[in-house]
């Protein structure tokens, strides 16, 4: 099976709002091949990714992974409406890009992720050998996604401390952990009553 820019929008409706037609197609020919070859080569039915919780890092909470991405999404928007009217200097955000980042940032996680025998969504055999941001690159690359996109994917999380990230990593990265630090501190909740 094979997605199109309108079925993966069905997922993401944040894509619709990047201008360049040819970043957007991309885009989605990125989410296409994720979706369609990961868990454990076996592809994702647009149910199942639905289904998949956030992140596996903090406990039983109601956010999606889908949602989560939409979230950020949404986030970076609005954070760089309010930076673009509060910066008098003027600020260069490539908005297309932010949007592609922020869509892409976890791409990786479709392969990351895999079913135990029974139906338990865990971290599989390749993803304990090579995180997201490292498959989300390589896959993002492959379909000619800009370099200026790659750095969001490559430095959202943890592994991107060490460079200087773009203005447009770090928006996505604040407002990625925005969700993941308010997922866990609910997680922590959730479990202690």
């Amino acid at each position: 099976m094979s997605y199109d820019v309108k079925e993966i929008a069905e997922l993401f409706p944040p894509l619709m709002q990047i201008k360049d037609e040819s970043l957007r197609e991309k885009v989605a020919a990125v989410w296409n091949e994720a979706i369609t070859t990961g868990c454990g080569g076996k592809g994702w039915t647009f149910d199942e990714l639905r289904a998949v919780k956030f992140t596996l890092l903090a406990g039983d909470i109601e956010m999606t992974f889908v949602e989560h991405l939409n979230s950020c999404a949404r986030q970076c928007i609005a954070v760089a409406e309010v930076l673009e009217k509060s910066f008098h200097c003027g600020i260069p955000i490539q908005r297309d890009y932010l949007i592609a980042g922020s869509l892409l940032a976890d791409v990786g996680k479709p392969l990351e992720y895999d079913k135990d025998a029974s139906g338990k969504v865990v971290q599989g055999k390749f993803g304990q050998q090579v995180r997201h941001p490292f498959s989300g690159v390589a896959l993002a690359y492959k379909h000619g996604i800009p370099g200026e996109v790659l750095h969001i994917i490559a430095t959202h999380s943890h592994e991107g401390d060490k460079v200087e990230r773009s203005i447009e990593s770090i928006i996505f990265h604040h407002a990625d952990f925005v969700d993941f630090d308010i997922a866990k501190f609910l997680g922590q909740h959730a479990a202690k009553k």
